[in-house]
């Protein structure tokens, strides 16, 4: 009787107090969603400043800071690729916005930590 609730007791103990164990790896596919999601973010907040009559260096930096803003505390970031990510940018610019000119290297401010 007192094994048995010996059992009981410390099995509770050890369901109640457990941290849940979560995967170091990231699928590929979610990592990709993720990327795609930063980058819309960031061509709609671009295109909308751009159109709003605001210079293209001040659309820049808005973007920028906005999109930083919102995903600077995730946690996939530190698995981001940032070339993928900056081409993606560049090709929703030119789909969305007719932005064929916009230079690569002034993403480079773009970073989450």
């Amino acid at each position: 009787m007192i094994k048995r609730f010996f059992i009981l007791l410390v099995s509770l103990v050890f369901f109640i107090f457990s941290n849940p164990s979560y995967s170091k790896e990231i699928s590929p596919e979610f990592l990709d969603k993720y990327i795609r999601k930063i980058s819309n973010k960031f061509s709609r907040t671009y295109c909308n400043t751009s159109q709003f009559g605001i210079s293209t260096e001040g659309s820049l930096a808005f973007a920028i800071g906005e999109t930083n803003k919102e995903f600077k505390n995730n946690k996939l970031n530190k698995f981001i690729d940032y070339s993928i990510l900056k081409n993606s940018i560049v090709d929703n610019l030119e789909s969305n916005c007719q932005v064929y000119d916009f230079p690569i290297l002034s993403l480079d401010k773009l970073a989450f930590e």
